[in-house]
Formats: structure tokens, C-alpha cells, sequence
């Protein structure tokens, strides 16, 4: 009679400890692709809502697999991403404690769907939300936002740009849009700069972000399955019929 040794290798990854109802619906960016100076300066990532799911048929390129070279059809996700709107520019320095934003520079002109994300209640707010920053652009001809962009110019090694999505061009009924940081790649600070300066209120499409058939990493938050069991959450083993362990 065999005897079963009570042993087995761990079960469920360690990455998505702990396994808790998330603080966010949104997810967090926590690192963004490998600056290459020698390209030109450009953006590397977006914002997107879940619109659906579908079928694929498609051919698997697994060698070693029985089904290698041969159709298989596999579940898909489709994801909605309208123009994402630039209206802000951060700079991060160095320390020996990682990034620090230096300074944080806004566009002049933000949308309501924006301003909504800065407050609890939309309607019994007075809405004052950016009024004075805006009159920074108007002062002295913008003395003081060219100034902050001189200063990032100087000091700051990272360059990223705040964007938010366009929430009313999906069929969504939310009003609130979702607000990121982006980060820009390629080309010397200077650049950076300007080019991020240079999309100030201007919609950026997901085309010029990435290209066609691109591998990208999707990030996203589980709509969560309520309280479970530990077969559910970390796929062990169940044993057959009168195993004791």
C-alpha cells in the first residue's frame, strides 16, 4: 500500500498579497518602460475601460504543445480607451530615497469632469477648485509658470505628464474622470519638457502611444468574488475521498 508523502509546492503566487478588496478601482503604475535618450520623446502609457469580453480564434505558437500551429479559441477582453486629455506636467528628482517631485505645473483651462474628482459633493460645492492657479497663467504673461518649467528644466531627472480620461465619451454613466501620471521617455529633459508643455489641453489618442500589434502590459483591479474558500483563492488541490490531510 503507497503512502503519501504530506508535502506538496505552495500554491498561488505571492505578487497580489494580501488578498484583500483593493483601497482603488483604478490601478497603480508602478514603473514605467526603460528611458532610451536617443528616441524621440513620447508618452508610454494610457487609460482604458473594460467594455466587454469576446471570443478568438487564433493559431497557438507554443512549441512542445499538441496543439502547436493548429486554431484554438480563447477568451478575449475588450478594452474601451477614448482620447486621454494632458493638463499637467510633474518633475521628480533624485534622492537617495528614490523620486521626489519638485514641482507640479497645471494647464490653465480644466474640464468639469476633472474638477468633479476633487470633490465629494459636486453640487453643494462652490467650485472654486484651480481659480487661483489659473490666474498664475494671466499674471506677468505666465512669469511664474515659465519659471517652474526652467526649474524642472534644471534640476529634475524624471518628466511625467498628468492626464485624465474623457469619462462622457464612454456609455458609462459615471461623471467623475480618472486622473494618471504618464511618464515621458526619450530625448534629454529639455525636451521632455517642452513636449509635455506642448500637449497642454489637447486630446491624446491611443495611437500615439502605441503601435499595432505591440505586446503592452494590461494593469487592472478584480472586481473581487466576495468570501471564499482556500481552493477558490489558491488553487490547492482537493484530495480524493478519505485522505486525512
Amino acid at each position: 500500500m503507497s503512502h503519501r508523502k504530506y508535502e506538496a509546492p505552495r500554491h498561488g503566487s505571492l505578487a497580489f498579497l494580501p488578498r484583500k478588496r483593493a483601497t482603488k478601482h483604478q490601478g497603480k503604475v508602478k514603473s514605467f518602460p526603460k528611458d532610451d535618450p536617443k528616441k524621440a520623446p513620447h508618452l508610454t502609457a494610457a487609460m482604458g475601460y473594460k467594455a466587454g469580453m469576446t471570443t478568438i480564434v487564433r493559431d497557438l505558437d507554443r512549441p512542445g504543445a499538441k496543439l502547436h500551429k493548429k486554431e484554438i479559441v480563447e477568451a478575449a477582453t475588450v478594452i474601451e480607451t477614448p482620447p486621454m486629455m494632458v493638463v499637467g506636467l510633474v518633475g521628480y528628482i533624485e534622492t537617495p530615497r528614490g523620486l521626489r517631485s519638485l514641482t507640479t505645473v497645471w494647464a490653465e483651462h480644466l474640464s468639469d469632469e476633472l474638477k468633479r474628482r476633487f470633490y465629494k459633493n459636486w453640487y453643494k460645492s462652490k467650485k472654486k477648485a484651480f481659480t487661483k492657479y489659473a490666474k498664475k497663467h494671466a499674471e506677468e504673461g505666465g512669469k511664474n509658470i515659465t519659471r517652474d518649467l526652467e526649474r524642472m528644466k534644471k534640476y529634475c531627472t524624471t518628466i511625467r505628464v498628468l492626464a485624465h480620461s474623457q469619462v462622457s465619451k464612454t456609455p458609462l454613466s459615471q461623471k467623475k474622470a480618472h486622473l494618471m501620471e504618464v511618464q515621458i521617455n526619450g530625448g534629454s529633459i529639455a525636451d521632455k519638457v517642452d513636449f509635455g508643455h506642448g500637449l497642454f489641453e489637447k486630446p491624446v489618442e491611443i495611437d500615439s502611444i502605441f503601435e499595432q500589434d505591440e505586446m503592452i502590459d494590461c494593469i487592472a483591479i478584480t472586481k473581487g468574488h466576495g468570501y471564499q474558500g482556500v481552493t477558490s483563492r489558491w488553487g490547492t488541490k482537493k484530495l480524493p475521498r478519505k485522505t486525512h490531510k
